[in-house]
């Protein structure tokens, strides 16, 4: 199976290489040359979830910038295009290079990144090449350009999105369920869901309290609700959060401060992306997560001050 990835973060790394383990053809697609070189060279080094041994994974890699040259669908099987690059990088032009890579129809996008309003504007540059919602709880921490530890294991989701509905063919059903089952191969809890507005509001109310709170405090996922105030602040922000994403259409079954406190175990040891951001001074996915809960209140007529509190406080970090 060939599976293009495009981007050499954590999850984009922690994927590629567990699935060229498992038997499939993976291209990385880096943000720079020099990234890209290094993967080619020596592959990706993962670093096991059970603190074994790390192993090197060769895998092919090109630079984005490179993608009007892309490489043609040679067995007329179709391709997977995992896009794992963080919202504030999906611009216009990354979404020239995705269309670049994606251009034959036959070819399935699948999109992992977090918050929402990004599908529509992916789906708006890629024409008729099908696009997958996706939700992960997987976490990992990037080491270096070619090295990853998997800190979390979770779960793994992929499914028709509003856009998308009743627009399956029997040709896409198939795709779906052999990335399904390539992913399971690799080791990813994944399954097929028809529902994925309401999970990737799931995904985006346990963003919206564990990142930006292990950024303003400097803490790991795990560590996070250790401290008696700041499991005080979790659980308020998670009230208000769950109140707007409920109104704005979110189902869950699950408890929502268990499932917030099942992730920060099952992601002890990992360094949240907003985290990572701040502490190399890059710009954060905050507006993309409470930014996001904030406007969704707006428009319900509903408040939302903490997390218009949290935004604020995070862009200080900035």
């Amino acid at each position: 199976m060939r599976i293009d990835v495009i981007g050499g973060g954590a999850i984009g790394l922690l994927f590629g290489g567990r699935l060229a383990e498992a038997g499939a053809d993976v291209r990385i697609w880096t943000r720079t040359s020099e990234q890209s070189a290094e993967l080619a060279e020596d592959g990706i080094e993962l670093h096991p979830l059970d603190g074994s041994a790390a192993r090197a994974v060769r895998v092919k890699s090109s630079w984005i910038g490179n993608a009007g040259q892309h490489i043609k669908d040679e067995n007329g099987t179709g391709r997977t295009v995992l896009l794992t690059v963080k919202q504030t990088d999906v611009d216009e032009q990354l979404l020239e290079r995705l269309a670049m890579i994606a251009c034959p129809v036959s070819t399935l996008i699948v999109s992992l990144q977090n918050g929402v309003g990004h599908l529509e504007r992916i789906k708006s540059r890629t024409g008729e090449a099908p696009v997958l919602a996706a939700v992960t709880t997987e976490g990992a921490r990037r080491l270096g350009p070619r090295s990853v530890r998997h800190t979390g294991s979770g779960d793994t989701w992929l499914g028709p999105w509003k856009e998308n509905e009743g627009k399956a063919d029997h040709m896409l059903e198939n795709q779906q369920k052999m990335l399904v089952s390539m992913l399971q191969s690799a080791g990813f809890a994944s399954s097929l869901s028809k529902e994925m507005e309401s999970l990737i509001l799931r995904k985006l109310m346990i963003n919206a309290v564990i990142n930006p709170l292990t950024a303003l405090f400097d803490v790991t996922n795990g560590e996070l609700p250790q401290h008696p105030a700041r499991k005080r602040l979790m659980k308020a922000l998670l009230t208000e959060t769950e109140t707007v994403l409920r109104a704005a259409g979110m189902k869950i079954r699950e408890d929502g401060w268990r499932l917030i406190e099942e992730v920060c175990e099952r992601t002890g040891g990992n360094v949240s992306s907003m985290l990572s951001d701040v502490r190399a001074g890059r710009k954060t996915e905050i507006d993309s997560i409470n930014g996001q809960i904030v406007r969704m209140a707006e428009n319900l007529l509903l408040a939302a001050p903490l997390n218009q509190a949290i935004v604020e406080l995070v862009h200080a970090l900035d």
